[in-house]
């Protein structure tokens, strides 16, 4: 729900978009899309519960593209005056004069067009202060260190409050603009146990202030997860089923989403193309993408060119049911667009009906994989060696932490390898999935 202030600015900011779009069309391009983002933000970092910087943001542009037979031209603007914008778009106009014509420029098509948009719960105003905002920190910080006494330091917790407005025009006479807002607060801690010392954290996030975890839930599970960490092991050299946390499971599908993704297919770099209604995945396994979940993360009835978002299946049955493309994308691999310029929205994973204990006890000899560190991912070949940390499990009971080791694999084979997803989803990004518990992947240690 929007205060009258609020809309007042919406206004203004439509307006200032009509504006730039009318001076494009006197100017004979062929088509034009103008969009306006404004985002304002209160940051407050603490360590051992003592301000570490406060940060105040209010900022925004107006962007500006041009299209004139093929050819495009772009230019942004801060000053939303009259004359600033004008010159804005004289500028795109300009450049693109000069740029080289490509049949695949363009907006995306008017019938695309979003026509509907229904409130989304996106945005949930919250009156909080620099000193609200530290308080949180500072509490976060100190349920952790009172946690145990081998919680020797705080590496910090963060408290972060974020709103913005986003107006989009083009020139197929779509407009529309909406408010968001967006809240977390982190912690992260320092434990120590015979001279070995390791770090984690925690957080929370929500667009709405109301539902973040307690400040104290936030320093206790930071604290209980470094706590898991001390006195890790080294393992040796073997081949094992793996157990992905949740937030690492989220890491393996935006390699899916990278795949999937149009830039990634006409430039040939993505290990699955030519791969729509091919099993990549086992035949109970499915992805459904949600656009308009009220007041989620990943929520929006349109993408950044305008075309409504909908529902449908990423994978279905285990098969690739579609490919992630914008209106350039479509164009160049001859395909429809999928209103999927700005990102994904909301993928959510099917699960297998255990918890995240219960695939422990299903795996029975293997390794939980908590934290992944490095890049050693070819998106060409889907080749996957990434340094990991965790915990080794025997018979199904976690018997200590491990670390310095490499998981290795191809990505199509730890797609096809999936044996179970847990019900119990980490909901705090754009993909919404419990951890995965892969067969077996090779492990490079001692």
């Amino acid at each position: 729900m929007t205060t009258p202030s609020l809309d007042l600015e919406l206004d203004l900011l439509k307006d200032a978009v009509s504006m730039a779009l009318d001076y494009a069309n006197k100017l004979g391009t062929t088509a034009a899309e103008v969009a306006i983002s404004k985002q304002q933000g209160l940051s407050v970092s603490t360590r051992l519960k003592e301000v570490e910087t406060v940060e105040f943001n209010k900022d925004g542009a107006l962007g500006i593209t041009l299209f004139r037979d093929g050819c495009k031209g772009s230019s942004s603007t801060s000053d939303l005056s009259p004359e600033a914008i004008k010159l804005a778009v004289k500028a795109a106009d300009d450049i693109a004069r000069f740029t080289s014509s490509d049949p695949n420029n363009g907006l995306a098509e008017a019938e695309l067009m979003a026509t509907e948009f229904p409130d989304l719960e996106l945005y949930h105003p919250q009156d909080i202060s620099a000193e609200q905002l530290t308080e949180l920190a500072a509490r976060s910080e100190e349920a952790a260190l009172n946690v145990d006494s081998r919680i020797t330091n705080s590496d910090g917790a963060s408290a972060n409050a974020h709103t913005g407005l986003k107006v989009y025009g083009n020139s197929h006479g779509f407009l529309n603009g909406f408010s968001s807002s967006r809240y977390s607060l982190s912690c992260v801690v320092i434990g120590e146990s015979d001279g070995n010392m390791q770090r984690d954290y925690d957080y929370t996030i929500s667009r709405n202030f109301n539902e973040l975890l307690s400040a104290e839930e936030v320093g206790q599970k930071a604290s209980e997860k470094t706590l898991g960490r001390l006195d890790s092991r080294k393992i040796a050299t073997t081949e094992l089923p793996v157990l992905l946390a949740p937030d690492i499971a989220t890491g393996l599908m935006g390699h899916l989403v990278s795949a999937i993704s149009g830039s990634s297919l006409y430039r040939k770099s993505s290990f699955l193309l030519d791969s729509i209604d091919t099993q990549i995945f086992p035949d109970w396994f499915s992805i459904e993408e949600q656009p308009h979940l009220k007041g989620a993360l990943a929520s929006a009835i349109y993408d950044s060119e305008g075309v409504a978002t909908q529902d449908r299946s990423i994978i279905k049955d285990g098969v690739l049911s579609t490919y992630l493309l914008t209106s350039y994308s479509a164009r160049k691999l001859g395909l429809k667009n999928t209103g999927h310029a700005g990102g994904i929205y909301n993928w959510t994973l099917s699960h297998t009906g255990q918890t995240f204990d219960e695939l422990v006890k299903q795996m029975g000899t293997g390794v939980i994989v908590t934290e992944v560190m490095g890049q050693g991912v070819n998106a060409v070949t889907g080749d996957y060696s990434r340094g990991a940390a965790g915990f080794y499990v025997e018979n199904g009971v976690i018997l200590y932490p491990v670390e310095e080791f490499t998981i290795a694999g191809n990505l199509k084979d730890m797609f096809q390898n999936i044996v179970a997803v847990s019900s119990d989803r980490d909901l705090r990004s754009s993909i919404r999935t419990g951890g995965i518990l892969l067969s077996d992947m090779k492990i490079a240690g001692n």
